[in-house]
């Protein structure tokens, strides 16, 4: 399509473009948010900001990501089939943050945008593995991570960065396989990420909602499927899960724990990573800055996983998962009552919301 230094440039005004528009249009989202009562208002417990935060920040970020898109990138057939996807989850996102939808009716329109993906030829390919399970996995693996995503949108510049980190080090991938198609599209989502950031970090003036958080994790999970993985690095098939292991490894905290509760999965709790690490002291800054450093250095070790040998490959893998396991280990102690029992003014706790 391109000479590679043209690929470069195109590239760099791609994420420009994206990041330009996000600035320019999630200021109108705010506005439009405010004028329709579109807010996430403060309760007291989950929902601690000083007062109302308007939602649509997702909506901008969508908008940013296609147009930046359209302008630079000729659509292929996949690429339509995410953006297809993706208009699905954004307005399920839409209509669910006005309050209106059940979580059985959310989870039908997310099982909607991923048949439209698995339509276009978007899903898991193993080869070892029957077609059935292939499908299975691709399930499972989208609707998975489009939750991940929406649970771990819990504090201010928390989604919005974590997703920023995790689509540059699938860039990563798709510039080291050559797939400009794969790298296109994950710089526009990088600068239209970075864009809404400029105004979604502590404290927030809007926030993404379900709208932008479903469409990340949509976005994100569909791109891991394009990518190609080198076939002599068998492990390599494990770079998408260290790359997203951070919304990964929150869902399956908050799950857990809520499970042990005997609460509903995905029932709203103050369970979240995030939220326990406010409850040990850190500062809404630190603990998304934590979150940063974190995602970072386990994508690094995603993409370790393409050219290490089996061995360091596992040891690799059993060192993270060792980890993760301590930090949960320690987190579950954490106690998690309300801020003002907890020694947290609600005024301190950051801007959260239920998820």
């Amino acid at each position: 399509m391109y000479d590679s230094s043209m690929s470069i440039v195109i590239l760099f005004l791609t994420a420009g473009l994206a990041a330009g528009i996000a600035l320019y249009g999630v200021p109108l989202a705010r506005q439009a948010a405010l004028k329709y009562g579109v807010v996430d208002a403060p309760d007291g417990n989950l929902k601690c900001q000083k007062e109302p935060v308007p939602y649509f920040g997702g909506l901008a970020i969508y908008l940013a990501f296609l147009i930046s898109l359209a302008v630079t990138f000729e659509f292929r057939h996949d690429v339509l089939g995410i953006v297809l996807g993706g208009t699905i989850v954004v307005m399920l996102g839409l209509i669910d943050d006005f309050g209106v939808l059940t979580p059985i009716t959310k989870l039908i329109g997310q099982l909607l945008a991923v048949f439209v993906l698995i339509k276009s030829g978007i899903r898991i390919e193993i080869a070892a593995f029957p077609e059935w399970l292939d499908l299975a996995l691709t399930v499972f693996w989208m609707v998975g991570l489009i939750n991940a995503f929406n649970l771990l949108d819990i504090m201010d510049g928390l989604s919005a960065g974590v997703g920023a980190i995790s689509a540059s080090c699938l860039l990563v991938v798709a510039l080291l396989q050559g797939d400009q198609t794969i790298a296109f599209m994950l710089v526009a989502l990088i600068g239209s990420l970075l864009g809404f950031l400029w105004f979604n970090w502590h404290p927030a003036r809007i926030y993404m909602g379900d709208t932008g958080a479903m469409f990340i994790g949509l976005l994100l999970g569909a791109m891991t499927m394009i990518e190609q993985y080198p076939s002599d690095h068998p492990l390599s098939l494990l770079t998408p899960v260290f790359i997203l292991g951070i919304p990964i490894f929150d869902t399956l905290f908050v799950m857990y724990i809520r499970y042990q509760r005997g609460l509903r999965i995905f029932w709203g709790s103050p369970d979240h990573i995030a939220i326990r690490l406010r409850h040990w002291g850190l500062s809404v800054p630190q603990i998304v800055i934590a979150s940063y450093v974190a995602t970072a250095v386990v994508g690094m070790i995603g993409l370790a996983m393409l050219s290490v040998s089996l061995e360091v490959g596992w040891i690799l893998c059993a060192g993270t998962v060792s980890v993760l396991l301590l930090v949960a280990m320690m987190l579950k102690k954490v106690d998690v009552r309300r801020p003002e029992q907890a020694g947290i003014a609600p005024s301190q706790s950051g801007g959260t919301k239920a998820a």
